[in-house]
């Protein structure tokens, strides 16, 4: 008996043992043509899909990506949210961790899931290509395991992006040219389609058959360059149940809003009542996006991207054809902060028995972020567009940061001279009142660096992102390649450590991978460092990384084996 006991044991910790399994991908990025509002272009492409593959795994899994580049121009691919423990070769941002992979290149991407579970997505990290090189990752519980919430009936992914009539490269090349703001796009997506509300759109709008008394998942994804989005569906509450591939405590909300680089989970409950009746108008119901535009006199798309849920008619496992409108979802105002502000206020970590939040309760190192809009000064004979005849720039403690021509973590590893420099500061170098009005215009002028912030191994680290109210105060979402942090606090003004420590949330604050920190207001976020590695932290508002409004936390070697970088792959591309 205790033979057979002791073998079933084994069997188990058998099973969880090889739980975890190796899959394989192949992207081509490839020109496609694609038609939307009236006009077709040539727009990159991943398997000539826009939006791209869905790559499904579980947690603990590991991926290889082998991407052929066939297009004319350079790509990376990034893989968003996934921590890659010791692995930085594969995350992806161009001339941070790798060189891009050339024309006619190839490059194998290693993607290492650790304790990610939920909804991530790739997508490419070069120039403004993700705003057609996207798609999600669903990641399930390992073997054994089930979602904390109902099982859904179905899965469907709901990628919200941008669409420009022009080139996007064009676009931005422009704007880096002249010093002033890029134009804005010309319409929202959900899943590649502006929908009903746009010309020429109302034929390709997404829809999704539904039926009454199903509960669905949707893997929610801001794929969108510039934007921050609020999102809703007539008719219906939504459970935010997960975000940036992680559990959270479940509530409900009429809408949700989502920063660029975020993903939410959200069940919707197919629950109308309406078809219980003989009439079928009310059978269908948007889904809409429009654009939380926190910024006073900076020109935004103020337009709204469409979907269709429809339910099933009852009487027939067919749905007939519909010629009813459908009943529009109540979005709050394009700037209405407040409403931003208390949706992002009910998010907290599950925080289970099965699923604990492990905040660093002590912290060994504050760093103290300054995130502001700047001015670079142009020649008197030869004015740029920007505000004071100037170049528009940004920064984080007034550091613009310029990109090297050769990867940091290759100059890193390799112990390449004049690369990078290590002075990134710990705090401002100069205090005012970031959030106040007039401020004196010799605040504008950054810094054009490219410094890193050095961290030791294993060291709980927070840091507190401050915004500015230079030029024009914005919400602004800060990304941190290879770790998730928990957000601690949110404020508004100066962050005063004496104060609003005391008002630290160390039981149960969101984990995330990025962080909307408040118009004029702060974020702070704690995290230990024990991902050694080169990680790349910059806005998700893609106008602002091209400016300058990013840095490089460089993770050192532990002293075990397990605590250090794993080498260089054979294959990684050249400068």
């Amino acid at each position: 008996m205790k033979m057979l006991v002791l073998l079933f044991l084994y069997g188990l910790l058998g099973s969880c043992l090889v739980s975890a399994k190796t899959l394989h991908h192949k992207f081509v990025i490839k020109e496609t043509k694609y038609t939307r509002l009236c006009s077709t272009k040539d727009i990159l492409t991943v398997n000539g899909q826009f939006p791209g593959p869905t790559i499904y795994a579980s947690k603990g899994d590991t991926i290889f990506v082998d991407v052929y580049n066939s297009a004319g121009s350079n790509i990376t691919i990034h893989w968003h949210g996934v921590d890659q423990p010791r692995n930085p070769w594969s995350d992806g941002p161009e001339y941070i961790t790798q060189c891009p992979i050339r024309p006619g290149g190839k490059f194998t991407y290693k993607i290492i899931l650790s304790e990610e579970v939920g909804t991530l997505w790739w997508h490419a990290h070069s120039a403004w290509d993700r705003a057609t090189v996207h798609g999600a990752i669903f990641i399930y519980p390992e073997k054994g395991s089930s979602f904390p919430y109902p099982a859904p009936y179905k899965e469907i992914p709901i990628i919200l992006g941008e669409w420009w009539k022009a080139d996007v490269d064009q676009v931005i090349a422009e704007a880096l040219r002249t010093g002033a703001d890029p134009n804005i796009s010309d319409a929202y997506t959900i899943n590649g389609q502006p929908g009903d509300l746009y010309n020429c759109s109302k034929q390709g709008t997404f829809k999704v058959l539904v039926e009454h008394g199903k509960t669905y998942l949707l893997r929610l994804i801001n794929g969108a360059i510039n934007n921050e989005l609020f999102f809703g569906i007539a008719g219906h509450k939504l459970r935010v149940v997960g975000t940036d591939g992680g559990y959270i405590k479940p509530f409900d909300t009429n809408y949700v809003m989502i920063t660029p680089g975020q993903t939410m989970d959200l069940l919707l409950f197919a629950n109308q009542q309406s078809l219980n009746k003989s009439s079928a108008k009310n059978n269908r119901y948007y889904m809409a996006t429009r654009p939380y535009a926190s910024a006073d006199g900076v020109e935004y798309d103020n337009s709204s991207a469409t979907a269709i849920i429809e339910y099933k008619n009852q009487r027939s496992k067919l749905s007939p054809p519909s010629t009813s409108s459908p009943l529009f979802p109540v979005l709050p105002a394009d700037n209405d902060t407040n409403a931003a502000t208390a949706f992002t206020a009910k998010l907290r970590s599950l925080d289970s028995k099965d699923h604990p939040a492990d905040v660093p309760k002590d912290i060994d190192e504050r760093v103290i972020i300054t995130i502001a809009m700047n001015i670079l000064p142009c020649n008197d004979s030869d004015p740029c567009s920007g505000p004071f005849s100037g170049r528009l720039a940004s920064s984080l403690n007034n550091i613009s940061f310029q990109s090297p021509v050769i990867d940091i973590l290759d100059a890193y590893y390799h112990q390449i001279p004049n690369v990078y420099g290590k002075k990134f500061p710990s705090e401002p170098p100069q205090y005012y009142n970031f959030t106040g009005e007039d401020l004196p215009r010799l605040l504008l002028t950054p810094k054009r660096l490219t410094e890193v912030r050095m961290v030791e191994y294993n060291k709980s680290i927070e840091v507190v992102f401050q915004g500015t109210s230079l030029l024009a105060g914005e919400n602004h979402p800060l990304h941190l390649h290879g770790f998730r942090f928990y957000v601690v606090g949110r404020g508004f003004g100066n962050f005063d450590k004496e104060k609003d420590q005391k008002g630290y949330n160390l039981v149960d604050p969101p984990l995330e991978n990025t962080v909307g920190v408040p118009k004029n207001g702060w974020a702070a976020v704690r995290f230990r460092a024990s991902n050694p590695g080169v990680w790349f932290m910059h806005c998700h508002l893609d106008r602002h990384t091209s400016w300058g409004m990013t840095t490089v936390f460089i993770v050192k070697n532990g002293k075990t084996p397990e605590a250090q970088m794993l080498p260089p792959p054979k294959d990684k591309p050249k400068c």
